[in-house]
């Protein structure tokens, strides 16, 4: 369990596309480490708001997700339909 009022740390890493290349130069591999609650360095806007923003602040503060068979991952999409980056987001529990 995290120290209190502190969260859980969580990793982002892009794993694919579904479609077209990242406007943003995005690839396979590109990993950011949230571990307080300030928005990454070089995040596309849309994405980290819409989509992994979301995820990041629930597995922070205890939640899980009943789709998910590990509780401690999910996997979400950026917004861009066209472009679209697959994200894993991961709970680590240190």
């Amino acid at each position: 369990m995290p120290v209190p009022g502190t969260g859980y740390k969580v990793r982002v890493t892009v794993v694919g596309m579904t479609k077209g290349k990242c406007t943003q130069g995005f690839k396979a591999g590109d990993t950011w480490l949230i571990d307080k609650n300030i928005t990454p360095t070089h995040f596309c806007m849309n994405a980290f708001c819409q989509s992994v923003y979301p995820a990041v602040r629930g597995f922070r503060y205890g939640s899980e997700y009943p789709w998910d068979k590990d509780k401690d991952v999910t996997t979400v999409l950026c917004p861009d339909h066209t472009h679209q980056v697959i994200f894993e987001v991961r709970r680590l529990r240190e």
